[in-house]
């Protein structure tokens, strides 16, 4: 068998869920998903449980908030004059938008609130304030040039 470390090219299968059971996401259904084990591409928590397994394993792993996707940051939610939105923008609350940040990149952002004048915006990921629980079948390792 062969055992995931720093720098490998990982596949898994996975299916995530609340710690009340309510499921969040999975692979069901599609490839399963690929990242490098180091690169920082997936949630800090998963990346960890994942390293050291080995093909064909399977397990369950409960990520803490803070290995996950941080807790939930009041200042993460703005109030925006409504002005300032793009022309035909559809404002309803849920509507997905996404602003530019300082440094260029792009930041989704989701309607929590609306009125006449203004929009209120959370920047906060939607599982941002959970802990986390995946179950987790390694499917193959790439090892590292």
């Amino acid at each position: 068998m062969t055992t995931a470390a720093t720098g490998d090219i990982v596949r898994i299968h996975y299916a995530g869920r609340l710690t009340d059971g309510t499921p969040f996401d999975s692979s069901e259904g599609r490839a399963p998903l690929e990242f490098t084990l180091g690169q920082g591409q997936v949630i800090r928590g998963l990346e960890a449980h994942v390293t050291g397994m080995e093909t064909g394993a399977r397990s369950t792993v409960t990520i803490p908030v803070m290995d996950a996707y941080g807790p939930r940051r009041d200042e993460a939610i703005q109030q925006l004059d409504r002005a300032k939105l793009p022309a035909g923008v559809d404002v309803e609350v849920g509507t997905q938008l996404q602003a530019r940040t300082a440094d260029g990149g792009m930041l989704p952002i989701t309607v929590v609130g609306f009125d006449e004048a203004s929009v209120t915006v959370d920047a906060n990921h939607p599982l941002a304030g959970q802990d986390l629980v995946f179950d987790v079948e390694l499917i193959e390792v790439v090892k590292a040039a």
